[in-house]
């Protein structure tokens, strides 16, 4: 049974290079960090949420809307079969209803803050803006990019952080459910230039406050797609 479906419209990642001793504390049980040559990345992503329905059944006045997480990435392996996931650390939207259903139903990680975006298009270029307001200050991320697509490259760090289809939420240290998300591959556009301003420490917790003092490894912007994500969650450990 599909819980929900939607639209997912022009993902922006900005991903961030962090040691692998940090990212093991937030680890589920059951799976393990997936590490990009060796390394461990996290992503601050935004995007917008369009056409949403709950069980094929339009929200009224929920159908669009902006969503922020802070993500990382992680590995199932059982019998020899690598089942590629992410790991939130938290995702904000800006209504408390849709907050509430994911904390509730699946002891997800929501918070809800006020949020807005913004895409100007021009001849060759998109200018594409997502903003969220944080003790009564904007905080945003925002690309100029090229407005022709590609394909992500096989085997590239693009399509390591794109393209993950299973989630896990880590209800306790001993707790882990597991979800699917379905999906096409993405096409990605060359981003020309970006700005971030995230006070991570404010956002997500003092843990995470050497984040304000790094610069990102990376900045990709995805086209999107319609994606489902299925109601049944599976208990892993």
């Amino acid at each position: 049974m599909i819980f929900l479906k939607a639209k997912w419209q022009n993902i922006i990642m900005v991903n961030y290079e962090v040691p692998v001793e940090f990212l093991s504390a937030y680890v589920p049980q059951g799976v393990e960090l997936d590490l990009y040559n060796g390394k461990a990345y996290i992503s601050l992503v935004g995007f917008l949420f369009k056409n949403t329905k709950l069980f094929n059944i339009p929200i009224p006045g929920l159908g669009t809307f902006e969503e922020i997480n802070l993500r990382f990435y992680v590995v199932k392996k059982n019998n020899g079969e690598n089942l590629r996931g992410v790991v939130f650390i938290n995702e904000t939207v800006p209504y408390k209803s849709v907050a509430w259903m994911a904390n509730k139903l699946y002891k997800e990680h929501y918070s809800t803050f006020k949020t807005k975006s913004s895409l100007v298009n021009f001849p060759f270029e998109q200018h594409i803006r997502y903003e969220w307001l944080l003790n009564n200050q904007w905080q945003h991320i925002s690309v100029a990019a090229s407005s022709i697509h590609n394909n992500m490259l096989p085997d590239s760090l693009e399509e390591f952080i794109y393209d993950h289809y299973a989630g896990y939420t880590k209800v306790n240290s001993t707790y882990t459910l597991e979800y699917r998300i379905k999906h096409p591959s993405w096409k990605v556009y060359p981003v020309k230039a970006f700005d971030i301003k995230c006070d991570f420490d404010a956002m997500y917790g003092k843990a995470f406050e050497f984040m304000n003092h790094l610069q990102p490894k990376s900045v990709y912007l995805a086209e999107g797609s319609a994606v489902s994500i299925d109601w049944k969650r599976n208990r892993i450990a």
